[in-house]
């Protein structure tokens, strides 16, 4: 039986990518069979579990 997965919220949003990376994005979601949103949605995660968050913290003359 299919249930709906709760606890999760979500927002629309609009980015623009450079036609590589979709396209690579694309390929790598069909040969894992995910969709785009599911598989974009594990590269922030992790990005953002892995983040040095370190290094981006001091400002630079131009912030």
């Amino acid at each position: 039986m299919w249930k709906i997965q709760k606890g999760h919220e979500y927002v629309t949003k609009t980015f623009r990518l450079p036609v590589e990376q979709v396209n690579e994005l694309d390929k790598l979601a069909y040969e894992n069979n995910l969709s785009l949103n599911q598989l974009v949605i594990q590269c922030l995660n992790f990005a953002l579990e892995n983040l040095d968050k370190g290094e981006n913290n001091e400002k630079t003359e131009n912030d």
